[in-house]
C-alpha cells in the first residue's frame, strides 16, 4: 500500500492467491482469530523494531512511482 510497482510473473493467479491465503490463515492462527471478523475486531496494533519496520516495507518489487506520503 502506498506505492505503485511491478513484480516478476510468478505463475497463475490461483497459485499466488493460495500462498496469500495460507499466510493470512497462519497470521490468524498466531493471534487466535478463527474468522476475518474476529481479526478485524480483536486485533491490536503493536510497536515493532526498526528491523521489523524495514521488513514490513515492500521488497522484491520494482517501484515505478512512490506515493507522496511514503518513504523508506
Amino acid at each position: 500500500e502506498g506505492i505503485e510497482g511491478r513484480v516478476p510473473y510468478k505463475g497463475p493467479v490461483g497459485d499466488v492467491l493460495f500462498q496469500m491465503i495460507g499466510g493470512l490463515r497462519s497470521g490468524m492462527g498466531y493471534v487466535g482469530c478463527g474468522t476475518i471478523d474476529l481479526l478485524r475486531t480483536e486485533s491490536e496494533f503493536v510497536r515493532i523494531t526498526t528491523a521489523g519496520l524495514r521488513e514490513s516495507h515492500p521488497h522484491d518489487v520494482t517501484i515505478t512511482r512512490e506515493a507522496p506520503n511514503y518513504s523508506l
